[in-house]
């Protein structure tokens, strides 16, 4: 059973940076894609950025572009979403996901793209 756990979260002024990373165990696959969500309060889940293991290919949404990088650290199974000039309007909760097939990486902004592991999810706050 594949198992995430999001870490990096916290409290930062705007134009500051925060780095959250995404520990993976249980991971029996040769490749799979991982993603990062967010979710403000009172709003719906946003697709931020995905991974595909098999050849590092990365996806981003178009509000985070040039501001967020995924990256992942293949030999610790983590998976790390570099996030710097942060804005009030990316103050949500962080989550982690996984999913076995590479096609879900290139539908990963799609809303009705499943994924089947999920973390719990770490809250970053940044203040104006």
């Amino acid at each position: 059973q594949v198992q995430l756990q999001e870490s990096g979260g916290g409290s930062v002024q705007a134009g500051g940076s925060l780095r959250l990373s995404c520990a993976v165990s249980g991971y029996t696959y040769r490749t799979i894609c991982m993603g990062w969500f967010r979710q403000a309060a009172g709003r719906e889940r946003e697709a931020v950025a995905a991974i595909y293991t098999g050849g590092d290919s990365t996806y981003y949404a178009d509000s985070v572009k040039g501001r967020f990088t995924i990256s992942r650290d293949g030999t610790e199974n983590t998976v790390y979403l570099q996030m710097d000039s942060l804005k009030p309007e990316d103050t949500a909760m962080y989550y982690c996901a996984a999913d076995p097939v590479a096609f879900t990486c290139s539908l990963f902004a799609e809303p009705q793209t499943e994924w089947t592991y999920w973390g719990q999810g770490t809250q970053v706050t940044v203040s104006s």
